[in-house]
């Protein structure tokens, strides 16, 4: 039996499988650069961050109806808990799909819709951290903080904030990060990935984070590391979305074990999985290799989830009952597949 994961870093239009992509543009008339599933696969060769987040627009505009994002977030659940997740906090884009005519209501219904029927088939707790979108309109900000505050009693705890980073940074977004945080939810946005330290200072500073996604590019700024760690600022690191994105070069190059061994609390996900081709286990394999302990990454996402306190004493529970091996023992032969 796979040991219990907590996922706080998934995009749930990344986890859609390339056989699924197809069979959803052919659904809803949706032209895509590729119609087989190598074909897809080549999309997913990224010479870059930049590339990533043009494929990621050009790819993710199948979803179109409701039952479309209830299946996206039904189909990962499925997969995740099949890698012992047992707890998700997952991202959607809700202005990509209203610029290509669903409103609004139906986005926000179609997510929480699969969010509970996940629970429901799959045993796996959900919760939804929508991102505004960088260079979005103020009108599409503004309206995503709106739905997201109106949908907190269908599992909305949080917002993010992704996109271009380097080309729009968080102190742009203060204001509605103020009105979703006065509103209860939580701050959790991309930041130190694309852009170094003044990102992730900016992310703490003018948008309250509470945790940041990514956020590796910390080590750039000693002080900024001994901060995250006093503060306990979790980050939500994906070792395979890095190195697909060429924002590390290698597993053997990731800041993260240089973080983790700094005391900054540090979990383990998977990004855009179908788009970098990993799963849970794979991720948490490559974090074996590079002498990274699984239940550190349990507890740290057990203390940054967005959750309620009761849900977090499940957590805890699931992961006291766990019989986990000596960190030494969680490590995996040299000869497992990295990212490349």
């Amino acid at each position: 039996m796979p040991f219990p994961k907590i996922e706080l870093h998934v995009h749930f239009e990344g986890t859609i499988a390339p056989a699924t992509l197809l069979e959803l543009a052919r659904k809803n008339d949706v032209s895509l650069p590729a119609d087989t599933v190598e074909g897809i696969a080549e999309l997913y060769r990224f010479h870059g961050f930049d590339h990533f987040v043009e494929t990621w627009l050009l790819t993710t505009q199948v979803t179109r109806t409701p039952d479309d994002f209830r299946r996206v977030v039904t189909d990962y659940a499925a997969q995740a808990a099949r890698h012992g997740c047992v707890y998700i906090e997952g991202i959607f884009s809700p202005a990509q799909p209203v610029r290509r005519g669903s409103s609004w209501q139906e986005v926000f219904e179609g997510y929480c819709d699969g969010a509970q029927e996940a629970h429901e088939r799959h045993g796996v707790e959900m919760r939804l951290t929508p991102d505004l979108t960088r260079g979005a309109t103020p009108e599409e900000i503004d309206l995503a903080v709106e739905y997201s505050l109106a949908f907190a009693d269908r599992g909305v705890v949080g917002i993010g904030l992704g996109g271009y980073e380097a080309q729009y940074p968080p102190e742009l977004y203060a204001e509605p990060f103020r009105k979703a945080r006065e509103g209860g939810l939580g701050s959790v946005p991309h930041a130190g990935e694309a852009a170094g330290p003044e990102s992730i200072r900016g992310a703490i500073d003018a948008l309250g984070a509470v945790r940041l996604r990514h956020g590796i590019r910390a080590v750039e700024d000693p002080a900024l590391v001994r901060e995250l760690a006093e503060r306990r600022i979790v980050l939500d690191t994906c070792l395979a979305s890095n190195i697909c994105t060429g924002v590390v070069r290698s597993l053997e190059q990731h800041p993260l074990p240089q973080l983790v061994a700094a005391g900054v609390p540090c979990t383990l996900s998977t990004d855009d999985p179908a788009m970098f081709d990993t799963d849970l286990e794979r991720e948490y394999a490559n974090a074996a290799r590079v002498g990274l302990d699984p239940r550190a990454f349990y507890e740290a996402a057990v203390e940054g989830a967005l959750c309620d306190e009761a849900s977090r004493e499940r957590l805890r529970a699931a992961g006291a009952a766990y019989d986990w091996p000596p960190a030494s023992s969680a490590s995996v032969s040299r000869t497992e597949t990295a990212p490349s």
